[in-house]
């Protein structure tokens, strides 16, 4: 459901309202009837307590009741209320997905300082999937039609994005950018990483975390059968990567990944979580609280994202 002050339940009642999705959502019965009410939608609401008993019937929006709110919380501000109901309902979707009730989940924008209010210290989704799904390590993968782009680090100040990106992080994100380009169907990803400073340390004038780090690390990936190359300056790397040479490029730190992505078009980007047990994808936006409760939120990023976790089980059903 996403922050309930937020645009996440206006766009999953829209996606939803158009029926035959197999989607249940976890979150409040009373917020998404209330969002249906506000939307004029002539859908029924219904609760129900597991997965297994949803109907999917035409015009009905199934819900699993995943938090406790006693009254609605206001519409676009934030609120201690909406942030302890979407880290719930994330929860429960989560344990849903690691006991096989439920195929993936898409996830509907939170926002981070509701949820600090609510006393929850998680910094975004990435970092509450990783705990509660078990998973070691996991990157965030950014796609859309023109670019798909891996995180070596996420949700930090870009001095410690520096400390971090040591040399198993660029492992890890390299080896998660090639399993995740071949989940998307591409038989032997093509992982450009990008360098960490300007001109990819310029042999080393401008930075040497290049040639001690980067580099070493893209090396071992090719000792492994990864197609990886680099480091190549960040500025240049997504355009030739639009272009087609390259599948997947490996970012040093959150804004030289998303920027990008993001510039390209929200309502056609994906946020794709790498390296949990089940699959997990986002809408590539916030929670636009500017326009909270007024109708008019975009729902095709959530679209897509729907589509791509379809994608993905699918490939992973043909997988196994």
């Amino acid at each position: 459901m996403g922050d309930a002050s937020g645009i996440g339940p206006e766009i999953v009642a829209k996606v939803l309202a158009k029926g035959g999705e197999h989607v249940v959502v976890f979150g409040s019965h009373g917020v998404m009837q209330d969002i249906v009410r506000r939307l004029g939608l002539n859908i029924e609401v219904r609760r129900i307590n597991a997965p297994d008993a949803a109907q999917f019937k035409p015009r009905t929006i199934e819900v699993i009741e995943a938090t406790r709110i006693a009254e609605l919380p206001p519409i676009g501000q934030i609120s201690a209320i909406s942030g302890q109901a979407a880290f719930d309902a994330i929860v429960a979707a989560i344990a849903a997905a690691k006991s096989g009730e439920v195929s993936g989940i898409v996830t509907a924008p939170i926002n981070k300082e509701a949820m600090a209010s609510a006393g929850i210290r998680y910094p975004g989704h990435t970092e509450i999937l990783a705990d509660f799904g078990g998973a070691k390590r996991v990157a965030m993968m950014l796609a859309n039609d023109d670019i798909r782009t891996v995180l070596v680090t996420i949700h930090t100040s870009l001095r410690k994005a520096i400390e971090q990106g040591d040399f198993d992080a660029q492992m890890s994100a390299i080896r998660l950018a090639h399993e995740g380009g071949r989940a998307l169907g591409v038989a032997a990803p093509r992982v450009a990483v990008a360098g960490l400073n300007p001109h990819a340390g310029e042999g080393g004038l401008f930075g040497d975390e290049e040639i001690r780090i980067i580099r070493p690390a893209i090396e071992a990936a090719q000792a492994e059968g990864i197609d990886a190359s680099g480091p190549y300056p960040g500025d240049t790397v997504f355009m030739q990567a639009r272009m087609g040479r390259f599948d997947v490029v490996v970012a040093q730190y959150h804004d030289q990944g998303l920027i990008p992505v993001k510039y390209l078009g929200l309502e056609k980007g994906v946020n794709i979580t790498l390296g949990l047990p089940f699959v997990r994808t986002s809408p590539d936006h916030g929670t636009a609280f500017d326009i909270a409760g007024r109708g008019i939120a975009d729902h095709a990023s959530l679209e897509t994202a729907l589509a791509y976790a379809k994608r993905l089980v699918a490939a992973q059903t043909t997988t196994n």
